[in-house]
């Protein structure tokens, strides 16, 4: 019984994040190909999914659709997660893929543990051990190979390219440390539903999801439409039941298939051009979730 659960969790898991990662790749189709905006994908992508998801939760008579707005603190806290954690998490990724690729966007992006890991040392005073130090050297060599192809005299990536992918992975490390007290008081469906739909009623100030721009045609659509469901509700859906399944560590470490699809998805559909350098570099800094989750595991025995 207790290995079929585990097989489960780690499918679902492992299924998550490789549609977090062609979600990407459709992403980058939608910008570089069909001049889709940033902010109209963001629209779409998140007033969809986040209604969708209040919607199922209002279905399973989910009491804290509601009961998230009652206290003044939790509400506060909603709202800086729906725009300081969803929002600009969800903006920054994209806006990485249109200006690089989602190989390179989501690789950058996956520095975020260590950005985490340097936060908690430094707010509780403690000083980073050994594994941590690897970490952070191996996630700044990875991102130097990918930006410089090892040569510290011309950038592979644009200026824009290159800090949104950063401010991509601070964003992450934002998005992951808000909502935690949230999430102990109140549903996931709930809080991510509702972080969903306050990022994307912000980001409709700035491009109504009625307004819609670049080539629209089947391609589009579909595109849109594989976004919005399978990379957004469904691995979402997944992966929480995968983190009650084999609990948060494991499934984190198996997300590790993101940046691998992401880069599989964008070098055969898209024929990006992956060099060996580009390749080391994703590998190291990949490495670093493992070097992290290796010394929560000793932290615990």
């Amino acid at each position: 019984m207790a290995t079929k659960i585990n097989t489960r969790g780690i499918t679902m898991a492992l299924i998550a994040a490789t549609l977090w990662g062609v979600s990407g790749t459709c992403g980058q189709f939608l910008f570089q190909q069909r001049n889709i905006s940033v902010e109209w994908l963001m629209s779409v992508r998140m007033l969809g999914a986040g209604g969708i998801l209040l919607i199922a939760a209002i279905i399973k008579r989910d009491k804290d659709v509601l009961n998230v707005w009652t206290e003044r603190q939790y509400r506060n806290k909603l709202l800086g997660f729906g725009i300081l954690g969803m929002l600009t998490v969800q903006y920054t990724y994209f806006a990485a893929i249109k200006y690089s690729n989602a190989a390179t966007a989501t690789i950058l992006q996956f520095s975020a543990p260590v950005i985490i890991a340097v936060y908690l040392a430094l707010r509780h005073k403690q000083r980073l051990v050994l594994q941590e130090y690897l970490a952070i050297s191996l996630a700044v060599l990875g991102t130097l190979l990918l930006v410089t192809h090892g040569n510290l005299h011309s950038l592979n990536l644009s200026p824009l390219a290159f800090f949104f992918g950063m401010a991509s992975a601070i964003s992450l490390a934002i998005y992951t440390l808000l909502p935690v007290t949230l999430l102990k008081k109140y549903s996931a469906m709930s809080v991510i539903g509702w972080g969903l739909f306050i990022g994307g009623l912000a980001i409709s100030l700035v491009r109504a999801p009625w307004h819609i721009d670049g080539i629209c045609d089947n391609y589009t659509y579909g595109c849109v439409a594989f976004v919005v469901i399978f990379g957004t509700l469904i691995p979402f859906y997944l992966y929480l039941k995968a983190v009650h399944l084999i609990g948060g560590q494991k499934a984190s470490l198996l997300t590790s298939a993101e940046p691998l699809s992401a880069t599989f998805v964008s070098v055969v559909l898209l024929g990006i051009s992956f060099q060996l350098m580009d390749w080391l570099g994703a590998l190291l800094i990949i490495a670093t979730v493992f070097i992290l989750s290796f010394k929560k595991v000793t932290a615990e025995a």
